[in-house]
């Protein structure tokens, strides 16, 4: 279940996803699967070569990709999720989150 986003956010997330655009949509998340996880950034694009592409370049298995259409998406989690974050200049979701305070 997601928290901490907004319904213009998420239809921004969306809208970007549907264009071919890599998309980045940070929210809080819990998931008894996954202890002392509390946030999750899914990054998406509907176009599934240049996503698995993407995945592959930061270093990810493209075949974790949910292909959840029309909404495809990769589930960063962890470290990676900081660290892809920091890559991507995109400070706001690290300072929103907390993310940057988890890495003490």
């Amino acid at each position: 279940m997601a928290f901490g986003i907004s319904r213009a956010e998420l239809h921004q997330w969306k809208q970007a996803v549907l264009r071919g655009e890599i998309a980045f949509l940070t929210h809080y998340w819990l998931d008894p699967r996954f202890p002392g996880i509390k946030t999750v950034t899914k990054v998406g694009c509907a176009d599934t070569q240049k996503l698995a592409d993407w995945c592959t370049a930061n270093g990810l298995n493209p075949a974790y990709i949910h292909q959840r259409q029309p909404f495809p998406h990769f589930d960063l989690i962890g470290q990676k999720q900081t660290e892809i974050l920091q890559r991507a200049g995109l400070r706001d979701h690290l300072e929103r989150f907390h993310l940057l305070d988890s890495r003490a």
